[in-house]
């Protein structure tokens, strides 16, 4: 213990001894949180806290990449919109009606079918066709009656079996009467098959119809190949005649 010059022991204010007393008393309010240093942060860290890692960047291959997807996908969408105005605008489009006023005929054209200008064969006065593939020809036809429909249309499918086809087998597929729009007629349809192996099958139909004013009307079918398609659309359009 601490000693005066008398040797008492000197105490401290209110009685208590100097070596009783605490050297420092600790700070209530501490200036930096437990476990950090006060000069590793800086002023304002140490009121707000420290400062945020900033988020990481995007790769600029990546962002580029990105917007070319979109500008794909985007124009993908445009593409697909066109299509599908066309194709609507394609279907609201009426299909071709040929009027053959000299054979007394009118028949409508199945789709991609065109109106040709001059018919292939002499006589016939309107001719359609789908490419090279089926053809249909129209002409006016000489007075028959009735009773003597299935004979005539046995010699012209016979005549332009020959001119047309020249086929080493002819094969009659079929044979029978029909009305068109009213019209009684006659049809009789041939397959023709050839010995070489360069020419395939051919079909052909002929219907004869008759008509109010005595006469006849003449049409003449052949497709090349023979196909179900063509034979389908030759058939449809006949039998859609009027």
């Amino acid at each position: 213990p601490a000693r005066d010059a008398g040797g008492r022991e000197r105490t401290a204010p209110y009685g208590a001894p100097v070596s009783g007393r605490a050297t420092a008393e600790p700070s209530v309010w501490p200036l930096t949180p437990p476990g950090e240093e006060e000069d590793e942060l800086p002023p304002a860290a140490r009121r707000y806290g420290a400062p945020a890692t900033p988020p990481r960047r995007m790769p600029r291959w990546l962002w580029r990449l990105l917007v070319g997807g979109l500008a794909l996908a985007c124009s993908a969408a445009v593409i697909g919109a066109v299509v599908v105005t066309v194709l609507n605008r394609a279907e609201r489009v009426p299909p071709t009606v040929i009027h053959d006023q000299v054979a007394g005929v009118a028949y409508t054209l199945p789709p991609e079918w065109r109106e040709g200008v001059v018919a292939p064969v002499s006589g016939f006065t309107t001719v359609a066709a789908r490419g090279d593939s089926a053809t249909v020809m129209a002409r006016p036809g000489d007075p028959v009656d009735p009773p003597g429909l299935r004979s005539e249309v046995i010699d012209l499918s016979d005549l332009y079996a020959r001119l047309l086809l020249h086929g080493d087998k002819v094969e009659v597929l079929d044979d029978r009467a029909v009305t068109v729009g009213g019209r009684p007629g006659h049809t009789r349809a041939v397959r023709a098959e050839y010995s070489d192996v360069v020419n395939e099958p051919a079909f052909m139909r002929v219907t004869l119809l008759t008509r109010s004013d005595g006469g006849s009307t003449v049409l003449l079918g052949l497709a090349h190949p023979d196909q179900p398609r063509s034979r389908a659309e030759i058939e449809g359009l006949m039998w859609g005649a009027r």
